[in-house]
């Protein structure tokens, strides 16, 4: 797997972080966005199974996310390895057991990793335009039960390594699940979700 390839994958999982908004026509965009929690802060524990083509058992990670809309993403897994991603605006860090950076990417000079950053920020604030811009999207959104919403690549370049994203969810997404172009799937399962106004005194030093 190359570089662009782990830097795609990682960044997908933290596009599950629960704000996710999405549009399949206005009607079905505000059910969805209605219904969707609009905290500045999530944060919640993740289970995630990847099936990978020559394994016989999918790989199984998990962890903790926590979202700031107005700082970025990190993402934290525990098992079976411990590291962490820190993805904002600006930059991407992968961090080591030891807190020590092992990989970093400013965005500014990585043409591909802005746009990966400019498609989670539209994901996570709910840029409808720019969702609509990127992806086909499908889906119910049923009074009294979970939304359901499938999004399609409509640009070629992101089309070439994902073929779709599904999502399902109430107040905050609750699964994830895509399909890579080379065969390979991801599932992931997000579990005790809380939210907040703002970030604590640990949580913002988590982006530094």
């Amino acid at each position: 797997m190359n570089r662009r390839r782990l830097l795609c994958t990682s960044v997908l999982m933290a596009l599950a972080a629960p704000a996710l908004h999405a549009a399949d026509g206005d009607a079905l965009a505000e059910r969805v966005k209605k219904r969707l929690s609009d905290a500045p802060v999530q944060r919640g524990e993740f289970e995630q199974r990847k099936a990978v083509k020559g394994f016989k058992h999918p790989l199984v990670s998990r962890g903790d996310y926590l979202f700031a809309r107005e700082r970025g993403v990190v993402w934290r897994t525990r098992e079976p390895f411990a590291s962490t991603l820190v993805l904002t605006r600006e930059r991407l860090v992968s961090r080591g057991a030891d807190g020590a950076s092992t990989t970093a990417m400013d965005a500014r000079s990585e043409p591909g990793l802005r746009a990966v950053n400019q498609l989670l920020f539209a994901l996570l604030s709910a840029d409808l335009a720019t969702l609509a811009q990127r992806f086909r999207i499908e889906g119910q959104a049923p009074d009294g039960g979970l939304w359901q919403l499938t999004l399609t690549p409509r640009d070629a370049t992101l089309a070439a390594w994902l073929q779709k994203v599904e999502l399902q969810g109430d107040r905050q997404v609750q699964t994830v699940q895509w399909q890579e172009a080379s065969g390979d799937a991801s599932l992931i399962r997000f579990s005790s979700q809380t939210s907040a106004a703002a970030l604590s005194a640990e949580e913002a030093k988590r982006f530094d």
